[in-house]
């Protein structure tokens, strides 16, 4: 079973963190040396929760970083002096690079940037990691606490870890946006809003769970659906003219708003 080291801070918890949380919690991982820091946060279960770095105990280990990028002057200050060479930095800041984060807190001993997503807290999360210090001992242990959690892997640079995050950090807001799509054009037909939202829920549950149980292609499963001039091909004729350009031209706007974010971070 991984182990968190000890201690662990959150700064901050928000969805994501909490997400986290709770998808360890399912895991069986030991969360009794954790502590959330967060003035405005509810209690978090299982975790002590504190409103000041003081209140937090002896210097941390593992340091998770949960708050929003455009906090981050305003806390590092605050939590620099807690920092030292035997503490891993865990960024889930959107878009601050390593090298901001180092700047900020030089004594680290390690920083490591994570791009998760909510389904962690079900334990069925993709999670990318990113880290150009931490030795193999560390990618390891920090690997198998997200492997914990769903499929994780190591990206080689922050570009690709950009690139999971748009797809993946962002991918199920995209997703439930076709749900809701696919629902409301059931109700258009005649059906009620919660047997259209089942049905959508469910069809897209199925679709993925059946291509990932088979290993089947997204194409493979087009071809048995649609029969040659029948009703779904007329479909896909409309959706196909779209879908693809659609989707691209969301994720790139997504993946320029983390290199603004990126921007804002650096120091002059």
């Amino acid at each position: 079973m991984p182990e968190l080291p000890s201690p662990t801070w959150f700064v901050g918890c928000g969805n994501m963190g909490k997400s986290i949380i709770d998808g360890w919690r399912s895991a069986g991982i030991d969360l009794s040396q954790a502590v959330v820091i967060d003035p405005n946060a509810a209690p978090v279960e299982g975790v002590r929760t504190v409103g000041a770095f003081p209140d937090a105990g002896i210097p941390p280990k593992l340091v998770v970083l949960g708050f929003k990028p455009q906090s981050l002057e305003e806390l590092a200050p605050q939590l620099k002096p807690w920092i030292t060479s035997r503490t891993t930095m865990l960024s889930m800041l959107v878009g601050v690079e390593v090298a901001s984060l180092k700047q900020r807190f030089p004594g680290a001993g390690a920083v490591v940037r994570v791009m998760p997503n909510l389904p962690v807290a079900i334990r069925r999360g993709v999670t990318a990691l990113y880290s150009p210090d931490a030795d193999d001992a560390l990618k390891q242990q920090i690997g198998d606490l997200f492997a914990a959690l769903g499929w994780a892997m190591w990206t080689v640079d922050e570009a690709r870890l950009a690139a999971v995050g748009s797809v993946a950090a962002a991918g199920p807001a995209y997703t439930a946006r076709f749900i809701r799509a696919l629902a409301k054009a059931g109700e258009a037909r005649g059906l009620s809003p919660e047997i259209a939202s089942t049905i959508a829920l469910e069809t897209v549950l199925g679709t993925a769970w059946m291509a990932a149980t088979n290993s089947e292609t997204m194409d493979d499963i087009v071809k048995r659906v649609a029969s040659p001039g029948g009703t779904t091909e007329a479909g896909l004729a409309v959706l196909d003219k779209a879908l693809d350009d659609l989707v691209g031209e969301t994720i790139e706007a997504a993946a320029r708003r983390g290199s603004e974010l990126a921007d804002s971070a650096r120091l002059s």
